[in-house]
């Protein structure tokens, strides 16, 4: 077993075929330098804890809750790492799938009806009421797109960045959700992607450029400013050229960066993608449009798709040790991955499977 130098938080879902809330719940994980882990203790049952967030103090854990009617959960964490149960709240809209921690409140993403949402989060862990913002609108994808569905929000500045897989957007709000600077109920468009694309998670980079998992398209898309609160797609490239069993594009969960390494989880043909960015000024070509993997100012290469495994399902990944691990919850087998990673080529092996009960998502402690 190694000594572990890291802590996760893992959440998860109920097992196939079971009621949320028949023994599901948050685990905490060690993980060594060697990548090797260090066990594993279920440290609270929660019904479908599928995401969470640590408060910027790192004394709050905040978890959504899937089951039923939308919820949001508060944590005190203690100095050995437990938790007890602080504050719980609506996630203000159906099927939370993503929450994120500011020093006031917590923000959620409710797939299930398209509202995003901002609950207050007090410093002792306290939650209250929250501040619902419904999407609305359509895509092209009949049994995807019918309606809206938020994914994912982004702290961005003194905003926010929500995705919407539905309605191929992605909105902002001000941070704080309220204000005299706030705007209509539904947000403001901040970018609208191609057709189809299914906007899931996204990082942003240094520079401001926002890289965007295209879920239905299985493509990377790349976003710039373009004013405040505005950006502009500029183009995107196939993450990977891996494909489900029957030939079909994988479905691209989440996507992390690290120096100029990007990893996307895609689901289906099961794989961490790696992928090397670099601005097309440095390049010999210079802007070239015609270079492979160009994409507006930036050149992107798949340099690794990671075997995972068949079946695993990559739901979500935490990136360690200054990018030279990550850890991958294999929602469909039941287990956490560990990958080492070389950096300098971008291909990586796996060191260590942990069993552990449909995990759907990892945060470092």
């Amino acid at each position: 077993m190694s000594t572990p130098t890291a802590a996760l938080w893992i959440g998860t879902y109920p097992k196939a075929e079971t009621e949320p809330g028949t023994g599901e719940g948050i685990w905490r994980v060690g993980i060594g330098p060697d990548g090797k882990f260090a066990g594993g203790e279920l440290v609270a049952q929660a019904p479908s804890p599928s995401f969470l967030a640590l408060h910027p103090s790192g004394r709050t854990l905040v978890a959504v809750g899937e089951a039923g009617p939308g919820r949001v959960t508060s944590f005190h964490v203690s100095d050995a790492g437990t938790l007890a149960p602080a504050g719980t709240a609506t996630s203000g809209g159906a099927g939370p799938c993503h929450v994120v921690a500011t020093e006031s409140a917590a923000w959620v993403a409710n797939y299930g009806d398209g509202v995003a949402a901002v609950v207050p989060l007090a410093d002792d862990g306290a939650l209250g009421e929250p501040q619902t913002f419904p999407h609305e609108g359509t895509g092209p994808v009949a049994d995807r797109q019918e309606g809206p569905h938020a994914h994912f929000v982004h702290v961005w500045g003194d905003r926010v960045l929500v995705s919407d897989l539905g309605t191929d957007e992605l909105r902002t709000y001000p941070l704080a959700g309220s204000g005299a600077d706030a705007e209509a109920s539904s947000g403001t468009v901040a970018a609208v992607l191609p057709p189809g694309t299914g906007p899931r998670h996204l990082v942003e980079l240094a520079d401001g450029t926002i890289l965007v998992a295209g879920e239905l398209d299985c493509r990377l898309h790349v976003l710039v400013p373009a004013g405040p609160g505005r950006l502009e797609h500029v183009g995107s490239v196939a993450i990977t050229a891996r494909t489900t069993p029957d030939g079909a594009a994988g479905y691209p969960s989440h996507i992390t960066v690290a120096g100029d390494l990007v990893h996307v989880g895609v689901r289906g043909p099961d794989v961490l993608s790696v992928l090397r960015i670099h601005d097309a000024a440095a390049t010999t070509e210079g802007f070239d449009e015609t270079v492979p993997g160009a994409v507006g100012h930036l050149v992107v290469e798949n340099v690794a798709d990671i075997d995972l495994g068949a079946g695993a399902w990559p739901r979500h990944h935490a990136v360690l040790a200054d990018g030279r691990i990550v850890v991958v919850a294999a929602q469909l087998t039941d287990e956490l991955i560990a990958v080492r990673l070389d950096r300098a080529s971008g291909k990586g092996e796996i060191t260590d499977r942990l069993e552990l009960p449909v995990p759907a998502c990892v945060l470092e402690a």
